[in-house]
C-alpha cells in the first residue's frame, strides 16, 4: 500500500491515515474530516494513535476506519483488513477467507503475549455443522410438524368454519421475502419484518445506519455481504450508507436504484416507498 509515493507496508493503519490526511493536495484538520464525515473528533484521533479503546465497539472501530480511509481516498478493504490484524481479529495466513476445514481463523493473543487460534463459535460448534449439514431434514421435520398442527385443529369440534379463514388470514400476513441477489447471511430489524416495505440488503461491506424524524439513530452497524435489514414502516426513516453502491434496496419485493457509486458515502437517503422506487423505475422492474 502507498500514499503520495512513500511506501507504507511497515506502517500502522493509524500513521496510514494521518500521513494520508496530512501530506498532498488535500491536507486537512482532524475537525474538518469529522464535520463531513458525522464522526467525533475524538474517534479520529483515537485511530489516528492506534487508541482503540476510546471506541466502544468492533463495529464502530472498523466502520469508522473504513469511512475514514474512503474519505482520505485509501483503499477501505487494505486498511480494514490490516486493523483487523492489528487488533488480532484475523491472522496473516486469512484475510477474512475461510480456511479448508470450514473454520474462521483468527488469533488472539493471550496474557503471556502468545498467539493461539480461535474459532468463530457456532462455526467450530459441533451441533450447528450438523444442522448446516442436514437443514433439509430439519426444514422437511418443521413443515411436517405444522401439518399435523394444521390437521389436528382441523378436528376439532366448532373450529371447522375457522380453520379456512385462519388459515387465509396467516397467509396474507406472511412476510413475502425478495429473491435476493445474495444468499441471505444474518437478519436485523426482524421486529419490523411483518410490515416493512423496504428491505436493504449488503452487497457489498458497507456501513449504514437508520434514523427517524427526530435525528435519533435506530440503527447502525456495518453489514457484510448477504445481511439484511428490515427499515421501519413509514416514511420517517433517514439512512446513511457508507457505500453506497454495496446496499441493494428493495422496496416492496421490487430492486430499487441504487443510490450512489461504489464506496460513496450518500446521507439523508429518505427511506420512502415512492422516493426510493419511483412509478417508471416501479414499472419497468415489474417487467
Amino acid at each position: 500500500m502507498s500514499e503520495n509515493n512513500i511506501d507504507t507496508t511497515n506502517m500502522s493503519v493509524g500513521e496510514i491515515l494521518r500521513h494520508a490526511r496530512t501530506t498532498g493536495r488535500r491536507k486537512r484538520e482532524i475537525a474538518t474530516v469529522s464535520k463531513q464525515l458525522c464522526i467525533r473528533e475524538e474517534f479520529l484521533e483515537a485511530l489516528e494513535q492506534g487508541n482503540y479503546n476510546v471506541i466502544p465497539e468492533t463495529v464502530y472501530i472498523l466502520g469508522f476506519a473504513r469511512n475514514y480511509a474512503m474519505e482520505l481516498g485509501l483503499n477501505p478493504d487494505e486498511i480494514v483488513n490490516k486493523l483487523k490484524k492489528e487488533m488480532g481479529l484475523i491472522s496473516d495466513c486469512q484475510d477474512e477467507e475461510s480456511s479448508d476445514d470450514g473454520h474462521s481463523c483468527s488469533v488472539n493473543v493471550d496474557d503471556n503475549g502468545e498467539k493461539r487460534k480461535k474459532f468463530s463459535f457456532c462455526l467450530n460448534n459441533k451441533f450447528c455443522n450438523f444442522v448446516r449439514k442436514k437443514w433439509l431434514w430439519f426444514v422437511g421435520g418443521l413443515a411436517l410438524l405444522i401439518a399435523i398442527i394444521i390437521a389436528l385443529v382441523a378436528f376439532i369440534p366448532g373450529n371447522n368454519d375457522s380453520v379456512d379463514a385462519g388459515t387465509e388470514s396467516v397467509l396474507t400476513t406472511a412476510v413475502v421475502e425478495p429473491e435476493y441477489k445474495q444468499a441471505v447471511r444474518e437478519r436485523f430489524g426482524t421486529e419490523n419484518s411483518e410490515n416493512a416495505e423496504i428491505i436493504l440488503q449488503a452487497s457489498q461491506e458497507s456501513w449504514v445506519k437508520i434514523e427517524d424524524n427526530r435525528g435519533n439513530t435506530v440503527f447502525s452497524r456495518v453489514l457484510v455481504p448477504g445481511d439484511v435489514y428490515y427499515v421501519p414502516a413509514g416514511d420517517d426513516y433517514k439512512a446513511t450508507f457508507g457505500n453506497a453502491g454495496g446496499v441493494d434496496i428493495w422496496v416492496n419485493g421490487q430492486l430499487a436504484p441504487k443510490q450512489g457509486d461504489n464506496y460513496v458515502r450518500k446521507s439523508g437517503i429518505l427511506m420512502s416507498a415512492d422516493t426510493l422506487m419511483p412509478a417508471g423505475d416501479a414499472q419497468q422492474s415489474a417487467e
